[in-house]
Parts: C-alpha cells; structure tokens; sequence
C-alpha cells in the first residue's frame, strides 16, 4: 500500500504535500519556542494570542519555500545544498515573525523568534531526512536488488559506494581489503573483511556480484584475482578510476557493453558446467598454441587441477612471455615449460612429448581469423591441417593417452578457407582414432568465443569509441557465442568424456543476430542508432556486404545424429569420416598443392574431400 502510494504520487502532488508539512512545522515550532520561554499555562495562552501573527508567517514561510525551491527538492538529493537552503528558509520566516511581532499586544519576548527559527529549522531537516529513509525502505523493500561486494576499500571503493547509496537496483554490502589495517574497521558503514572472508561472505550474505575496485593493480593481477572469484561462482567486474573513467578519450569504448545473457541468448553456463579436475590431477600436459585466447584460458584452468607439469607451445616469442609470466605467479609449486616453436616442427614437437612424459594434449594451435586465412590459404591449410596432423602423429607415437582437438563451428559444410582446413583437421584425427589403441582422440567444436583476438565486440568497441559507423557484412547474419571460459572448460570436459573419435558440442541456445549485438552496445554506451526512422541518431549500422567465404548462418552439426553425454549440455556428434585410403589420398594431393604453393590445386582438393554447405556457395578463394 505504500509503495503504491509512493509510486503513484504525481511531482506536483507531492511538492504541495512538503510545503503543508513545512506550514505544519510554524505553528509546532513556535509553540515549543513559547514552552522554552515560559512556564505552560502562560505559553499556551500566548500560543492563542498569536495565532494571527503564526498565520501570517505560514504564508510567507510557503512563498519562501517555492521562491527557494526547497519543495522542489528530491529527497534523495536532500544534502548539504538542501540542509543550507532550509536554514535559509528558517531563519527569514523567523525575521518575518519578529518584524510582525511589534504590532502584537502584548509583543511576545525576541528571543522567542531566536528560539522558533532553531527549531524550525531542525524540524524541516529533521522530517526530510527521516522521510527519505522511509522511502528509501519502501522501494527497496519493494524490488529485488542486486547485492554487491567491493573489493578494495580505498578511494575508488568509497566512491562507488557513494555513489550506489541512492541506487534502487543494487545495495552494497560489505568490503575486502588486502590492507590489513583496514580490516575489521568500518568505512561508510560498511565492514572491511580480510580476503580469505570472501567465500563465507558470498554464501552467507548472497552475493551476486563482486567489483574490483583497484585501479592501481596491474591488470595481470587483476585477471588472477578475478579468476579465483569467478572459482566461487560469482560474476566478476573491473572498475577503472572515477578520474581515469572521467579523463579517459576511450570512454565511449570502455562503456559499450551488453548484458552478456542477452548476447549469448542463455544464460552462462560456467556454474553449470562440471569440475573436471580428477582427469588432469597429477598428469603431464601439452598445450599447443598456448598463448592465445583460448590457449591461455586452457592454461589458467589446468592450474586449478594441480596438474603434475603443464608444457605451453606457442611460435609467438611475446604471447608464450606473456602466459608464462602469468602462469607461474600462480603456480604454486606446478613445473611451467614453455616451449617456443611451430607445430609444424616434427623433431620438435616428438622431442617435447618425449622429455615432459606427456599424458594428455590439447591442440589449440590455428590460424583462425577468416578474412586473413582466405587471403592466404596455403599457409593456412599448412598450419591448420598439416599442423594438427603433426601433433597428433607425435601423440599416437608417444602413448600419449588423449588428445582433444580444439575446433570450430565453421568446419561443418565450410565455405571458406578456415572452416575446411579446420573440418579436414576433424577428419586427420577421426582417422587416427580409428587406428589408435593407446591414445583416445577426440575434437570439441563450439562457436564465436567472446573477447577472443579478431572477435567482433572488440571490433565493434572500437568502432563505436571513434564515433562509427558500426559494419556488418549483412542485416541477417547471426552466430553462436560462448564465453572463454565455457569454451576452455568444454574442451576440458571433452578430455574427460572422450572414448575416441567423439565431437562434442555445447547446447548454445539460439544464434544471435549480429544486428541486434551491434544496437545494444551502441544503445549500452550511451548512444542512439542512426537509421531511417532515427535520422538524427548518434551512430550508424552500416552493411559492407558478406566477405568471401562468409555464411549468413553457422552450424555447430553435420548430421542430425547426436548422442548423450554425462552432462545434459554437453553432446556428442556422430559424423561420417573419410577411410584411412581416402585421408591419404587427400593429404598426399593437399601436400603437394602446398609444396608447390598451389592454390588453384589445394581448392580442388577441398572441394572433392570437404563437404560444403548446400544452401551457401562453395569454398571460395578470395
């Protein structure tokens, strides 16, 4: 009932109804400034005689108030402007009292108005305080509300709880703190904890969000403290200083973002996605292409399931410098071997597996970016095919007993480059894994990975910071996207599900629309869309028109075959493959158009072994 009130009470109503309160406070103010002054029986009888002149400063009181804007005030806003502007108020509806007081007879004492003006004043600041706290109750109590833990108790962090106090939506409830003389202590009414606390507080106060707010850590930090929250099943956001968010010429980009439920079109699955820890405890393990995206977050996974030595491969000399700085501050005891190389290095990679006693690959490594692989498809084909077969050679070789190929939606009934060289990756190790009786081979395929290199939010970012317009290649393509962590976390899975020669697949919902994707982070950064029916619209969609190679939509499935897994998400594909002669015969003719730096060659022998999509145009070059 009074939420309803509250809510349904028009602006003007509700000015009208402070200025009566405040006409209420002349009488009730100078009655108790008259009990101060003399004995009750005689305050009370001056009470009756001036009731006149309690009238007359009732009005002017009202045309002060309105003069003043105080009635206009929002009670959320009531602060030290407003606190100023009531004594203001207070004190001229005292003078106003006291110049009419000479035409009283009997005059009434001037210390009276002294008296009336103090109280008038506390009882107007004093209603206002106490209404906006009961409001405030009343909305609250009346919504759900986000609750949020700060990590960080220092400048940014009080100036975000500031700034949330009036916040409907969110409530923040407690801090932590690295500081150890702030722990135990109470900034802003809020308790700092120590962050050994953090996993108690988030069952115990049902935390849904933690924010880290350290400008001033380096963001490697950062990323391993918000690694370790996100163990504990919470979300996880990084604020920049208010200053540096102020003064930054990147702002348009650091505010463009989406909800990530409303992109991915589900919700996330990381908390629903099993540990997997038994499988990789205590093993020996291979990541090719380690320092990339995916690569990388595979690593941060692994180290939480205490392997015995996690070997990382990487031909880039700065991505392998970058994750094996990273991985050994949060090692803990795991022998890190980083390796720099091709995986097209045959000695090396045989080398490798055989000095680290290798238990488990995960081949990460590939050229993935569509538009760059279809400008030069012969080292693409090299790297992804050629590659993959190499690796997974050597692992047959060693006994290694499992290698998971990470793979990509864009291999089923390809039309680029990319996606055949990745499905004739598919099809190097389905052959294997029907002539392997140590090594259990399987591959994981999912979609768009959000926040990986050459994915389409940092591009859009980036767009929208320089003012648009925001490209599309079409209005109706869509895709599937999942997070880094739901991707590094299925290929873990998929290790651990594999009986050989499995696809796996996660359940991602419905494709999103990339037109869709593109007018949330332009709306979420604060702007409007420019189109036909917003001419005066802020940034414009701009269709460029599809790229060589390009689907409208992409599959995650060949056949319609699946099969179930211990995980409801997860599912396992039953696809056809090419027999141990037809690979051979096809390697042998794609090896030699890649020796010979054939392209004409290599497509012939895509389009005779890959199957393509029916409704799209075939694999084209560009």
């Amino acid at each position: 009932m009074l939420y309803a009130l509250a809510t349904k009470l028009s602006r003007h109503q509700k000015r009208v109804i402070f200025a009566l309160i405040d006409v209420i406070g002349v009488p009730v103010a100078m009655f108790f400034a008259l009990l101060l002054m003399s004995p009750i029986g005689s305050a009370t009888t001056h009470f009756a005689e001036s009731i006149p002149l309690m009238i007359a400063m009732s009005l002017v009181a009202t045309g002060v108030s309105f003069q003043l804007g105080l009635n206009a005030i929002k009670l959320n806003a009531y602060e030290i402007r407003g606190v100023t502007r009531t004594a203001v108020f207070a004190v001229v509806t005292g003078l106003t009292g006291a110049a009419l007081n000479i035409f009283l007879d009997p005059q009434l004492l001037p210390g009276v108005f002294t008296i009336f003006s103090l109280i008038f004043l506390v009882t107007a600041v004093a209603w206002r305080i106490a209404l906006r706290h009961v409001t405030t109750w009343i909305y609250r109590n009346n919504r759900s509300r986000m609750r949020v833990l700060v990590y960080g108790a220092g400048q940014t962090g009080q100036q975000l709880i500031a700034a949330l106090r009036t916040d409907d939506a969110i409530v923040p409830v407690a801090f932590v703190d690295d500081n150890p003389t702030l722990q135990s202590t109470t900034i802003l009414g809020l308790r700092v904890y120590a962050p050994s606390s953090i996993k108690e507080l988030i069952a115990d106060k049902k935390i849904d969000r933690v924010v880290l707010a350290m400008p001033s850590l380096g963001q490697p930090r950062q990323a391993r403290i918000a690694h370790g929250l996100r163990e504990l099943g919470c979300q996880v956001h990084a604020l920049p200083s208010f200053a540096d968010l102020v003064s930054s010429s990147d702002l348009a980009g650091r505010t463009a973002a989406v909800d990530l439920d409303d992109l991915l079109g589900r919700g996330r699955l990381e908390s629903e996605l099993p540990s997997v820890s038994h499988a990789y405890s205590g093993r020996n393990i291979l990541i090719t292409g380690a320092g990339g995206s995916i690569g990388s977050e595979l690593c941060r996974q692994l180290i939480a399931c205490r392997p015995n030595r996690l070997v990382i491969l990487d031909h880039s000399e700065l991505n392998l410098y970058n994750i094996d700085k990273e991985l050994r501050d949060i090692a803990n005891g795991i022998k890190i071997v980083p390796v720099l190389g091709s995986v097209n290095d045959k000695d090396m990679v045989r080398q490798t597996l055989s000095d680290n006693t290798i238990d488990v690959v995960l081949h990460a490594a590939a050229y993935k970016h569509v538009p760059m692989v279809q400008l030069n498809p012969i080292v693409g084909l090299n790297n992804n095919v050629f590659g993959t077969k190499t690796v997974a050679d050597a692992a047959r070789e060693a006994g290694v007993e499992r290698f998971i190929l990470v793979s990509s939606d864009k291999a089923v009934r390809p039309t680029n480059v990319m996606g055949a060289s990745k499905r004739l990756a598919e099809l190097v190790v389905q052959d294997l894994s029907t002539r392997s009786k140590n090594t259990r081979f399987s591959m994981v395929r999912f979609g768009n990975v959000l926040g990986s290199s050459g994915s389409v939010i940092p591009l859009f970012k980036e767009q929208i910071a320089r003012g648009g317009p925001v490209t599309l290649t079409h209005g109706e393509v869509t895709r599937y996207f999942m997070t880094i962590s739901e991707a590094a976390r299925l290929v873990l899975l998929a290790g651990s599900f594999a009986r050989g020669g499995d696809v796996f697949v996660l359940d991602m919902g419905d494709p999103v629309p990339i037109k869709k994707l593109a007018r949330q982070m332009i709306e979420g950064a604060g702007f409007s869309v420019k189109d036909s029916s917003n001419p005066s619209g802020d940034i414009e969609i701009k269709v460029t028109g599809l790229r060589p190679g390009e689907k409208l939509h992409e599959e995650l499935l060949i056949s319609s075959d699946m099969l179930t897994t211990p995980h409801n998400k997860i599912l396992r594909a039953q696809e056809h493959y090419l027999s141990e002669l037809e690979i051979a015969n096809a390697l042998k003719d794609l090896r030699r158009a890649v020796e010979q730096r054939d392209e004409d060659g290599a497509m012939q022998v895509i389009g005779r072994w890959v199957e393509s999509s029916e409704d799209e145009t075939s694999v084209q070059m560009a």
